[in-house]
């Protein structure tokens, strides 16, 4: 090794004083050298140590640069190679031999070598270089230090500042006696630099004064126009570039942009320089290379802070400072590095000023006030105070350091970052925290296996947390690459806003071949692919090419691959190992799962185990997306950006809210959750370099750091357990939404309690998933309730059956506290089964709580009602339709069941309904039956032989007329059954009837049994049709009902219905057919129905609804039987004839003449089948043979009295246009409601077909009433006000006829008692208005509401 050469560079400061500095060292342990920057103490000191025969000298930088850049300097100094005398010691780099004696190092190496030597006895003398900038590492070195120099009083320290608070330092290391280390000062090489402060807003001018109290020069400026004011300022001075110091990048864009807009008109062009970090290495060159530009009046240097200290811009004469920064610092609140803009300290503004002074005289702008400067603080806070103590915290455990507090730092940290150091190392598993015991107080925290791995790797511990997972899970490969990737600046560069558009959008296209939508990280990991793939397939100079081409730091990816390379040397072999097959060293990751087929292929990585092992160290870096806060709706018009439209805001740990990075590839999609890498607070809070995650990964990850929440704890029948939901939360974050969990792993009991109860005491369990034998007590325990229940129904009481907790306790007390659910429940229960088979069988007495029941027969299961037997149910809800006593009707026997007897109610409610029958009944009747529950009682017992029960459920008379008859005495007075209100009866009393198919299913139900056999007619009809037809027994003649009823009923064969029938071929018609059921029996009506070209053959539920249609079939059979006369009829028609049926309401003449034949069938009919013919009901035929004399019979007369018909019915349509001349002839409006009266009057005996709807008979009478409206018509302009009377007696009896559902003219099918009152109606009006003309039976209203009232 070739000897050193010492030497001193006269022209540095610090030459002069190496005398001085020498003996100080000399008779020191520590020495405290304070001078300005390019006073030559970094490169002179070493000299100065080794001259004094110092064989081992650690020299510390704060950058790995400077290490590198100074170790090359003083072995050029030294005239020596570097790597021999002189070496260097960076992260992962080294170049040092054994001969070396001075190393250059970062102060994180010399921290990593106290893990191997304690003592640091490989070093005699150590530097502490630029120790004024107070970094983590340099305080705690200090502090360390300060520890072990008692024990090393060989080893000399000297600490090297700026001239901030140099003093400080000394008195941190003062002596046992109290005495601080010297301090030696060396003058650096600056000129005197002229301080002006320019304010934004002139001094001594009242901000707050109005708009119109200032002059245009004080009006307030912002930073920008201030800056571009300064730079007129200077451009009175002499030449020289100008360093502007502004916060962040946004404000150096902006300034750009004014400072260029100012100076573009002028003839000497002004340069704007952008200066800041994440600027490419090419642009930050251009500030310290000469300009290309010619003319160059001057240069603008816009910088942030790194221009402060960091780095020297040549050729600055001027200094434009506008006093802030952006500083970082670490919320022990948030967990969140924040960056916000602050007011720089005095120091800064000095060490600002003093680049103004480095190569001559120079001014320097503070863009502020001199009261604000004395106001600010004298020094910068150290980072020890405002950044994240968790590396050194896990350092110092690991050293086994002891209480922190007792620590000796420069400036001891606040307990709260202590406490929030060690929140972030519990979250990462690195350190365990005891909880503080009674009486032997809190126990000092312990580094877990994890911690110890982690202290080993000289990375920020949530990287290195990373890492320790990936060797776990066997994702070390792709871990590796991007946990090197997030450790250095990010290797994209970003063209400046300064740059061509071009350039820019090259830059991002570059870049964006590489983003993957769902991460970040694997944005990173697929940049690392091409960079290896690149290397291995280029040279170095084209490789360097291609990184410059594609706007990639070739520095930076040569940092990134060597970080990698010495991180895997970290990474135990075995994690390597445990990563899938493939290429070991990890140079080429695929970020995608794939099969490899050879060892070859690229290791593929599974991106869930790869971002799961990155969320290791995540964990308080999770994000949920807070949707309320999403703005919905399209975006705006034309495709622009809407500037309401907000970013996706994200709920993060402990409160915060952040928003992705806008260079994030996730930004656009927002995903539901994300963690983040970083968590930075500027402008707003972003999330940087972010992956789409599922957030219960971190479920696993956290451990006790998790924690759970329990919400609606229930039974679940389809698991056959009490299951609850479970919340997850992980520092405030829902990591686990609702997940279902087994109960009994919370709450045993509990969970046993909603077995209990749900399972076995409501059945809510299945029982057919088990043995049947295991469940078969829970079936007869069932069964015996639903029979109580029944009981209870019927009583109408709630007291019979025991509570439910009755039950719970049987069960209670009977199974052993360890069956909680179905499963165990069904292994206890089958052991248990062989020795006490009927231990959970209850019997009667365990669930009737009352002995006082009723009678059965009080509240019957069935209805019996002629040779029919209803069933009964029972519910007792009130409010419900179907409260109280329901009877259960099948559809085929609705329309059998009479509306008959069941006003009395069952015999249990029947006292109860007298009771309310009472009350109902007016006041002045009323009286003379109350207390109305007495008489009740008393009324009931007189009229027990009267109700249903002993009348096969047909009694003689109604409930109320009953009751009627008996009150009628006691009140002196007539009573009816009217008089009774039946809407003041509670609803439970009254039947209701519940109509059922064949399956069961109710298809109908209701109070009113009419009205419910008037809407299931169809399906009443269809399904007697059905029950006919496949009846159980052989279909069978009805009995019990008379000899007649006997010969009639068909024999044995079913009726088959059948469509089509145009002559009588089906034999004899029988009257009814009778087939058995559950319940009763079905009673059939076989019917011939008119289908006007042919006849069906059907069967009705009704006799009613049979003999009706029966009666029109016969009649078509034998109009389709015989030739119709109808066109020899018309032939021979008069001409008057003629002329008066074609103004007919018939469509044509033809359709009247055949309606005609059809009335003179129907009269023929009805005489040749009249009950003394012996063949039954008028118009009805049975046989084959009565239906031939019939058809033969109406044969005979049809054509004479067809004519005879015919004439009539044109004399009644001569009569008719005699009635509407008349009415014409009237005119007058007083006569208008008559006239009208008269209109519907004619309209309603001469519709389309009232030939054949009023029958031949009737016919005969139509001119009478025609006749009658003549009369009226000649009185009525003579007496209106009579006919004004006899109409209003009119109108009263033909509303009392339409309410009882009649109408004109008739509708087919008319009850008798409606066709009745229908000409009676017209008899009346000639009895009114013609009397002359008589009437052709006795008629009044007396006569007429009778009438209607018969059934």
């Amino acid at each position: 090794m070739s000897a050193p050469v010492i030497s001193y560079p006269p022209e540095l400061p610090v030459s002069a004083a190496r005398d001085e500095i020498a003996a100080a060292i000399r008779d020191h342990q520590v020495v405290v050298v304070a001078g300005a920057t390019g006073s030559g103490k970094t490169t002179q000191l070493p000299k100065i140590l080794l001259e004094l025969g110092r064989e081992r000298i650690a020299h510390t930088q704060p950058r790995r640069l400077a290490a590198w850049t100074i170790a090359e300097r003083v072995a050029e100094e030294l005239r020596v190679p570097l790597g021999g005398l002189v070496g260097y010691k960076v992260r992962f780099t080294d170049q040092v031999s054994d001969e070396t004696r001075i190393a250059l190092m970062t102060d994180g190496i010399l921290l990593n070598e106290i893990h191997r030597d304690r003592l640091l006895r490989r070093y005699d003398a150590i530097i502490i270089d630029e120790a004024h900038e107070r970094s983590l590492n340099v305080d705690f070195l200090l502090g360390y230090l300060h520890r072990i120099l008692p024990e090393r009083p060989d080893l000399k320290v000297v600490i090297t500042s700026a001239t901030i608070d140099p003093h400080s330092f000394a008195k941190h290391f003062a002596d046992a006696e109290g005495e601080p280390a010297p301090v030696i000062e060396v003058s650096g090489r600056t000129y005197p630099v002229e301080i002006r402060y320019r304010p934004l807003v002139e001094e001594g001018e009242d901000a707050g004064a109005p708009k119109s109290a200032r002059t245009a020069k004080s009006e307030p400026e912002d930073e920008v126009t201030a800056i571009v004011r300064a730079l007129r300022e200077l451009d009175r001075e002499e030449r020289g570039d100008v360093l502007v110091f502004l916060p962040g990048e946004a404000e150096i864009r902006d300034a750009a942009d004014a400072i260029r807009g100012a100076y573009r008109s002028q003839t000497a062009p002004v340069e704007v320089l952008p200066l800041f970090g994440r600027l490419s290495a090419a642009e930050q060159h251009r500030v310290f290379e000469p300009s290309t530009v010619a003319g160059l009046r001057r240069r603008v240097i816009l910088a942030t802070n790194v221009a402060e200290t960091s780095l020297t811009v040549p050729g600055i004469k001027y200094v434009i400072d506008t006093g802030t920064a952006r500083i970082s610092r670490y919320s022990s609140r948030s967990k969140v590095q924040q960056l916000p803009i602050e007011a720089v300290s005095q120091a800064s503004a000095n060490q600002r000023s003093g680049r103004a002074g480095r190569t001559s005289a120079g001014i320097a702008i503070r863009l502020y006030g001199e009261d604000d400067f004395d106001k600010r603080p004298e020094f910068t806070e150290p980072e020890i105070l405002r950044t994240s103590l968790a590396a050194v915290v896990l350092q110092m455990l690991s050293l086994g350091f002891g209480d922190i507090a007792e620590f000796p730092f420069l400036t001891p940290p606040e307990s709260r970052d202590v406490r929030s150091a060690f929140d972030l190392l519990v979250e990462l598993g690195a350190v365990q925290v005891l909880p503080r015991t009674a009486g032997t107080g809190s126990e000092p925290p312990r580094l877990t296996r994890i911690g110890r791995d982690i202290a080993r790797m000289p990375i920020d511990p949530r990287f290195a947390r990373m890492l320790v997972e990936a060797v776990r899970t066997g994702v070390v490969a792709p871990v590796l690459a991007i946990v090197a990737g997030l450790s250095i600046q990010d290797v994209r560069e970003r063209p400046s806003a300064d740059a061509p558009q071009g350039v820019r959008d090259e830059a991002e296209r570059m870049h964006a071949r590489f983003a993957d939508p769902t991460s970040d990280f694997l944005s990173i990991l697929n940049l690392w692919n091409h960079l290896r793939e690149q290397q291995k397939e280029l040279g170095s100079s084209a490789f360097r090419r291609l990184c410059r081409a594609e706007h990639l730091n070739y520095v930076r990816v040569r940092e990134w691959f060597d970080v990698h390379r010495q991180l895997r040397t970290l990474v135990p072999a075995k994690g390597l190992r445990e990563t899938k097959r493939g290429d070991l060293t990890g140079d080429r990751i695929s970020s995608r799962s794939a099969s490899p087929s050879s060892l070859n292929d690229p290791i593929s990585a599974d991106p869930d185990a790869v971002h799961r092992a990155l969320l290791a160290g995540l964990l308080s870096h999770i994000g949920i997306l807070d949707e309320r806060a999403l703005t919905k709706g399209p975006p705006a018009k034309g495709g622009k950006k809407d500037p309401k439209r907000r970013a996706a805001e994200y709920r993060g740990a402990r409160g915060i809210r952040f928003s992705l990075f806008p260079g994030s590839a996730l930004r656009k999609k927002a995903p539901r959750a994300v963690m983040a890498a970083e968590i930075v607070e500027t402008s707003r809070t972003f999330a940087r370099t972010a992956a789409a995650i599922d957030p219960a990964w971190a479920e696993a990850l956290a451990g006790d750091l998790a924690k759970r929440q329990i919400s609606e704890p229930h039974w679940s029948k389809e698991s056959g357990a009490a299951v609850a939901f479970e919340k997850v939360t992980l520092f405030g974050v829902e990591i686990v939404t609702r997940r279902r969990v087994q109960f009994a792993r919370i709450d045993r009991p509990s969970a046993r309690e909603l077995f209990l109860r749900h399972a076995l005491v409501e059945g809510e369990w299945d029982p057919g998933r088990i043995d049947k034998r295991v469940s078969a007590f829970w079936r007869s325990n069932a069964e015996l309730r639903k029979r109580l229940e029944k009981l209870e129904e019927r009583e109408r009481r709630r007291d019979i059956l025991v509570g439910d907790e009755a039950v719970f306790r049987f069960y209670d007390q009977r199974i052993p506290s360890d069956v909680f659910d179905v499963r165990s429940f069904e292994a206890w229960w089958r052991d248990a089964l062989a020795t006490t088979p009927r231990l959970l069988v209850m019997r009667e007495a365990d669930l009737i709580d009352d002995d006082e029941r009723a009678d059965q027969q009080d509240f019957p299961p069935r209805w019996a009602q002629a040779d029919q037997v209803l069933g009964l149910a029972y519910r007792f809800e009130p409010g419900a339709a179907d409260d109280g006593v329901s009877v259960v009707i099948p559809l085929a026997l609705l329309q059998q069941v009479q509306d008959a007897g069941f006003d009395w109610q069952v015999p249990g409610l029947r006292a109860e309904l007298v009771t309310a029958l009472l009350r109902a009944l007016p006041k002045a009747i009323r009286r003379h039956v109350v207390p109305a529950a007495d008489w009740a009682e008393k009324f009931g017992a007189e009229l027990s032989a009267e109700g249903p029960e002993a009348h096969q459920g047909l009694p003689g008379r109604s409930l109320r007329e009953a009751l009627a008859r008996l009150i009628q005495p006691l009140a002196n007075q007539p009573v009816s059954a009217a008089e009774f209100d039946l809407e003041r009866v509670p609803a439970h009393l009254r039947m209701n009837f519940r109509a059922v198919d064949e399956r069961g299913r109710v298809v109908g139900s209701g109070r009113d049994l009419t009205l419910l056999q008037r809407e299931l007619a169809d399906r009443s009809r269809a399904s007697v049709a059905r029950s006919i037809e496949r009846g159980p027994d052989a279909v069978r003649p009805a009995r019990g009902r008379g000899a007649a009823a006997v010969a009639a009923a068909s024999p044995a064969p079913a009726l088959t219905q059948r469509d089509g029938i145009t002559t009588w071929d089906l034999g004899d018609l029988p009257e009814v057919l009778d087939t058995r059921v559950a319940g009763g029996v079905v009673r059939g009506y076989p019917a011939l129905v008119d289908q006007r070209t042919s006849v069906a053959l059907r069967v009705e539920a009704t006799a009613e609804a049979a003999l009706s249609a029966t009666r029109e079939g016969v009649l078509r059979l034998v109009l389709l039987g015989i030739p119709s006369p109808a066109s020899y009829v018309q032939q021979h028609l008069t001409s008057a004839e003629k002329l008066a049926l074609a103004a007919s309401p018939y469509p044509n003449v033809a359709t009247l003449i055949e309606d005609a034949r059809a009335a003179v069938a129907r009269a023929a009919i009805d005489r040749l089948t009249t009950p003394a013919t012996g063949t039954g009901t008028a118009g009805i035929v049975r046989t084959e043979a009565d239906f031939a004399r019939v058809r033969d019979g109406v044969s005979t007369v049809v054509v004479d009295e067809l004519f005879a018909l015919v004439s009539l019915v044109a004399k009644i349509l001569t009569k008719a246009r005699e009635v509407e001349r008349a009415l014409k002839g009237q005119n007058s409006l007083a006569l208008l409601g008559p006239l009208n009266d008269i209109r519907g009057q004619l309209a309603g005996l001469l519709p389309n077909g009232f030939i054949s709807g009023a029958g031949a008979e009737r016919l005969a009478q139509f001119p009478r009433y025609l006749d009658g409206i003549l009369d009226r018509l000649r009185t009525l302009a003579d007496a209106p006000g009579k006919d004004r009377t006899r109409q209003s007696e009119y109108e009263r009896m033909a509303q009392a006829y339409a309410d009882a559902g009649g109408a004109i003219p008739l509708p087919a099918g008319s009850a008798p008692r409606l066709v009745e009152v229908r000409w009676l109606l017209e008899e009346y009006r000639v009895s009114l208005f013609a009397q002359r003309l008589g009437t052709a039976q006795p008629v009044s209203p007396q006569r007429i509401m009778k009438a209607l009232a018969e059934k």
